[in-house]
């Protein structure tokens, strides 16, 4: 079976990058006898074992909510109607080139983006089953420009199967594109590879490089957007008793580093965007850190940063906003608190800081929860099994293709012809 994934962001620096990028590296590992392909922009700067990666020429740099590798791109909530057409129009002409050199037996489309409408159109032509996994910002983006409703909605109606990240993402969808998209709807979550984020592991790296020997650490990994409220860990930092690393890029992070400046913190460290070719250092991170903070202020779908740090046994204190709360469960795996309430994650991040015992009791729970529920090769296999109905399906489709047959049709013309009624 050959699989393509659709992906309209690079693969690092994104959540939905990540997922697509382990996803389809987890497969092509898992099912060795299969062939799995990528479309994505920057396709030559990205290498996945075992997976061949097609790139996706864009007229200009857009993104939902901002990209860490694209510092001044547009956003297609604000793109001109011009834009909008020439942005299509590319990803339709990226799309078809792709398949006829690729041949994919299913399509595997990330967000509900005018990528499931290309993909409805390869469908109808080539008769190629296609899935369409729901993100969040795809959603965001369409309720905040209805221009894209109708553009998305048809892809979505045509997919062979829908999954949300997330119970609240799924809820979301309904309320943009309409409930009818419920028959074909299921849930599977964002995951891990547990091999990529192990238990224990060295940290001498990053306490050598940032002099951590004896300090408590919290961190914060992501992109940097308004959406992210990473301002109120900003605001809480000046209370919170350890170090505090903001790990990330984004259209955010001048706001943020003056508003630290102005509170005069000292306990704030900006990394920026650690490359992914510096993948040791970020996972070290994760596994040196004593709390995670996620505090968003959207209702974001899941959160795969958060799963990264609980894979490697660090105790999340995260907003009560989408689906966070189905990895952050209060007092087993770490605490959800109000959004855009510095006092709330101060209290929450110092109360774990000051218990050792607390913090090795909800981080060692995290990695359990992430291992029975968030662990990718499950959710790959799950994967699998929906590629395979569907390649089934597409071929039952293909060998049912004509309505009606010569016979049929012959009889038809026969009837009409005899009842002198003019047939068209």
């Amino acid at each position: 079976m050959k699989i393509l994934h659709l992906l309209m962001y690079p693969l690092n620096g994104s959540g939905s990058g990540t997922y697509a990028r382990k996803l389809a590296e987890k497969t092509a590992s898992e099912f060795t006898q299969d062939a799995v392909a990528v479309l994505c922009p920057d396709g030559s700067m990205n290498e996945i074992k075992g997976v061949k990666i097609f790139d996706l020429k864009m007229p200009f740099k857009v993104a939902y909510t901002g990209h860490p590798n694209w510092p001044n791109c547009k956003i297609y909530s604000e793109l001109t109607n011009e834009e909008m057409a020439e942005i299509i129009q590319s990803f339709l002409k990226a799309t078809t080139e792709t398949v006829e050199k690729f041949k994919p037996d299913v399509i595997h489309c990330h967000h509900a983006s005018h990528f499931a409408w290309s993909s409805s159109f390869i469908r109808a032509i080539f008769s190629i089953n296609y899935i369409v996994t729901i993100h969040g910002t795809g959603v965001l983006c369409a309720s905040q420009d209805r221009r894209w409703v109708p553009i998305v909605r048809p892809g979505l109606n045509d997919a062979y199967l829908i999954n949300a990240v997330s119970g609240d993402t799924k809820k979301w969808l309904f309320k943009v594109f309409g409930r009818r998209l419920n028959r074909k709807t299921r849930i599977i979550p964002g995951s891990v590879d547990l091999d990529t984020y192990p238990r224990t592991g060295s940290t001498n790296l990053i306490d050598k490089k940032y002099k951590l020997k004896g300090k408590k650490v919290v961190i914060y990994t992501g992109k940097l957007t308004v959406r992210k409220g990473v301002e109120y860990l900003i605001r809480a930092a000046p209370k919170i008793k350890g170090e505090v690393f903001i790990i990330g890029g984004g259209d955010d992070k001048e706001r943020l580093m003056e508003l630290a400046k102005k509170l005069k913190t000292k306990n704030i460290t900006f990394t920026g965007y650690i490359d992914p070719r510096s993948v040791e250092e970020f996972r070290q991170f994760y596994r040196r850190s004593n709390v995670f903070v996620f505090p968003s202020i959207w209702d974001e779908p899941l959160g795969l940063v958060a799963l990264e740090a609980m894979a490697s046994c660090t105790p999340v204190v995260g907003s009560k906003k989408g689906g966070i709360s189905m990895a952050v469960k209060n007092d087993q795996t770490g605490y959800l608190v109000r959004a855009k309430s510095p006092k709330q994650i101060t209290v929450a991040v110092n109360k774990i800081l000051a218990d050792p015992e607390l913090e090795k009791r909800l981080g060692e729970n995290a990695r359990k929860l992430v291992e029975e529920k968030f662990n990718l090769k499950k959710i790959a296999r799950k994967f699998h099994d929906i590629y395979s109905q569907a390649y089934e399906n597409s071929i039952k489709r293909k060998k049912t293709k004509a309505l009606i047959g010569p016979k049929e049709l012959e009889r038809e013309r026969r009837e009409v012809k005899g009842k002198r009624v003019d047939y068209i």
